[in-house]
């Protein structure tokens, strides 16, 4: 019976597969009518003396019912194939519910007055947020139950509530697309009364002035998403005829709105890849001017809190890792800031939070996050000892000054995330909750490691890694190695509690910590980037050599996970290494890098010409050119892949997978799986609700699982 029903799914995948096929053929054989921003992309590689056809340009037609139909058949494709997993995929699928408790919340933090914490509840996809008034014996106030906004629509993400200074309004952010444009709600907190005004297509940034009844928020452009114009809200006014208070016309920059600690200022910063500029307005004063806080400069970041008297600049002004100036209020240009921290060449200064007492500085060592305390007079500068040889750690809820207790967040690769107070003073430290894994889960169980890889340049790259205690180092284990490797984000050794299953079924699980983020400083990062790109793709290589080589994985049952830019990390590296992974999972990745980055029309790309390079000129048109996974598809035996993409996705379109699953089928040799799954309800950050994405996440584990001989 069981051997009959995968011969059924087989024809079934088979005739969809024909399907696909056809599709794929006829739009080979017909003469395309491009749309016309086809023509401004041609233009530039006629530019560069490039003559090139894409057979699958078409797909970027989002409108066009043919590319609807077309994703359809994939993902049915997708799922014919996958159908014989689909006991493997319930059973991950209650062990994600067993272990992960299903009714809980998270540690109260006090803001303005108030106890804030989120609740989920069993059986509910959202959270729901409340608060207490005064002590945490106060009675609950529940603020926003999300399951409530959720009801009726099939995807939806709500922005955590911004709370009036004064505790009685509140302002949230809701998207029921994807796509990241928001409609701002209001609600008295007092009577539960829902205002009447609507703020609609907005992103996410917005801040509260201190008179209780003006928002600040931002738009974003309609087609490249970019964040680019700030306006003022006045409670009880049309917000069509709001205010414009700052526009930002260079194309190449995104601006985002916070309030500074001491919530005396409202601060807009303009950002590009390599460069920020600030503004900031009083907050007591909403009507007022925004004042311009340093003019922005190449390759200068800075970043601005404030305290008493005094603006903290965390900056890489002749500091290539970060240092800490301070300057009076009143007198911000360079030459009036005087040094807190100094530069150094093996500490990455990445954060600070700042308190009556003491200066908390969050620095990156050895690949590794510190917390470095320093007194603001007196003796007691120390740093907070972690123990463990690979592990995540960050600020965390600490919203008042007068106090000598730091509260963070700890987690490591076999310690689940656990929230400690740590008092700067006494140093002492109190944990306030560990997440609790249910199943008979004992962190003791496993075994977390630090190694290193040689890359071709003979750079040494950090593997974090864990293994259950019963693992032998013979070359007999499967492994899944995840990297991403871009913006100067590091990607940190955290606690996933969905790895279990892997684990319990003979996994290894590595983090490749490549070039490109930022483990080992900010040179780490530029050695990532622009003309460098190619040694993320290399060191990823490397780390899986080494690991099969040092026999912590089975050479024939390597798998490879990458999001999003580390989407762009997968395809390259199957482009250059297909022989050294059993299977790969792309998510929701930029694949077609060359086209998009000559596209000025679609999100992101005039924003990060300083992380990959303007493509109008040549010397980097040819260089994406050379890595661009979508144009270096070649006739050879690719890994089986799987590759998932959000139809509402706004920073990588739901087309580049689409094309890039498309040709890797038409040109490939073997038999190899290559499978699309389209959510058509979802953006790039996937599905909405906690219970779809576990679903999700047991789908891929069972692809792996499948592809590894494991399927139990």
């Amino acid at each position: 019976m069981k051997r009959k029903f995968i011969s059924v799914m087989t024809i079934t995948a088979l005739a969809i597969l024909g399907v696909l096929l056809a599709l794929n053929a006829g739009c080979k054989r017909g003469a395309q009518v491009e749309p016309p921003v086809a023509k401004v992309v041609q233009k530039t590689l006629e530019k560069h003396g490039h003559v090139r056809t894409d057979n699958y340009y078409w797909l970027r037609e989002r409108e066009n019912p043919e590319v609807q139909k077309y994703l359809e058949a994939e993902n049915q494709y997708t799922a014919a194939v996958m159908a014989h997993t689909e006991s493997l995929q319930n059973k991950l699928f209650e062990e994600f519910k067993r272990r992960i408790r299903q009714t809980d919340m998270t540690v109260p933090y006090r803001k303005d007055g108030y106890y804030y914490y989120t609740r989920m509840e069993e059986g509910k996809e959202y959270p729901i947020h409340c608060r207490k008034k005064g002590t945490l014996d106060a009675p609950e106030q529940i603020i926003l139950d999300v399951n409530q906004v959720a009801a009726g629509h099939k995807f939806c993400r709500v922005q955590p509530p911004e709370v009036s200074p004064d505790g009685t309004l509140m302002a949230y952010g809701v998207d029921t697309a994807g796509r990241r444009f928001h409609t701002i709600h209001f609600q008295n907190l007092a009577t539960g009364e829902m205002l009447q005004d609507l703020i609609p297509n907005v992103t996410e940034s917005m801040v509260w002035a201190n008179d209780n009844k003006t928002l600040f928020y931002t738009k974003q452009h309609p087609s490249t998403l970019r964040h680019y114009r700030l306006y003022r809200h006045v409670l009880g006014t049309d917000s069509a005829k709001d205010e414009l208070v700052y526009e930002e016309k260079d194309e190449t920059y995104d601006c985002f709105l916070f309030k500074t600690k001491s919530k005396k200022y409202i601060m807009l910063f303009a950002t590009h890849i390599a460069s920020t500029e600030f503004w900031y307005l009083d907050a007591d004063n909403p009507s007022g001017t925004l004042t311009l806080f340093l003019p922005r400069q190449k390759e200068h970041e800075y970043y601005v809190d404030h305290y008493q008297d005094y603006f903290y600049i965390l900056t890489n002004l002749e500091a290539k890792n970060f240092r800490l100036m301070k300057t009076p209020v009143a007198r911000t240009a360079v030459e009036n800031w005087s040094e807190i921290i100094p530069h150094r060449n093996d500490v990455l200064l990445e954060d600070i939070d700042i308190f009556r007492d003491h200066l908390v500085a969050l620095e990156r060592k050895n690949g590794l996050l510190q917390l470095h305390v320093l007194p603001w007079s007196g003796q007691g500068e120390h740093y907070v000892d972690f123990g463990e040889p690979a592990y995540y750690a960050y600020l965390e809820d600490n919203y008042e000054f007068d106090t000598a207790v730091v509260r963070y967040e700890y987690s490591s690769m076999t310690t689940p995330l656990s929230i400690y107070d740590y008092n700067m003073t006494r140093r002492e430290k109190k944990l306030l909750k560990r997440e609790e894994v249910l199943g008979g889960f004992d962190s003791a169980n496993y075994l977390t490691e630090r190694l290193y890889a040689s890359a071709e340049d003979g750079s040494q790259i950090p593997i974090s890694l864990v293994h259950d205690n019963d693992f032998q180092k013979n070359g007999t284990s499967p492994l899944l190695l995840e990297g991403y490797g871009a913006y100067g984000a590091s990607f940190d050794a955290y606690f996933d509690p969905f790895v279990i299953s892997l684990l319990d079924r003979g996994f290894v699980y590595a983090i490749a910590h490549i070039r490109g983020g930022a483990e080992l400083g900010r040179e780490w990062y530029d050695q990532g980037r622009l003309l460098n790109k190619k040694n993320t793709f290399t060191d990823f290589i490397a780390c899986a050599e080494h690991l099969a080589r040092e026999k912590y994985a089975d050479p024939q049952r390597i798998f490879a996970r990458g999001t999003s830019a580390g989407g762009l990390l997968m395809g390259a590296v199957v482009n250059l290494r297909p022989d050294l992974f059993r299977g790969v999972i792309a998510q929701v990745p930029w694949v077609d890098a060359l086209t998009s980055s000559l596209d000025e029309s679609i999100p992101l790309t005039t924003t990060e010409y300083d992380e990959w390079g303007n493509p109008a000129d040549k010397k980097f048109y040819d260089y994406i050119l050379s890595y661009s996974p979508y144009d270096n598809i070649r006739e050879q035996n690719y890994p089986n892949i799987l590759a998932t993409t959000g139809f509402q996705d706004s920073q990588v379109q739901y087309w580049e997978p689409a094309k890039w699953v498309a040709k890797l089928r038409a040109t490939k040799t073997g038999k190899n799986l290559v499978l699309l799954e389209t959510e058509f309800e979802a953006g790039h950050a996937g599905v909405s609700g906690r219970y779809k994405k576990y679903r999700d996440i047991a789908f891929k584990y069972a692809f792996m699982l499948d592809l590894a001989g494991i399927r139990q």
